[in-house]
């Protein structure tokens, strides 16, 4: 793993732990709904469609 990719996984677990000490509810159902759906999105193939 070269160290661009480490560090962009490292900032998203980052803000995961951010949402979730929080406290707020809100924000962590956000959270969670978000990298549902890009996670969806990107399985399906949509971000390469955009971008091609």
């Amino acid at each position: 793993m070269n160290l661009s990719r480490f560090l962009y996984r490292a900032a998203r677990a980052s803000r995961d732990i951010e949402a979730v000490s929080s406290g707020n509810p809100r924000r962590i159902t956000r959270r969670a709904k978000n990298k549902l759906v890009g996670r969806a999105l990107g399985r399906a193939g949509v971000w390469r469609r955009l971008w091609k």
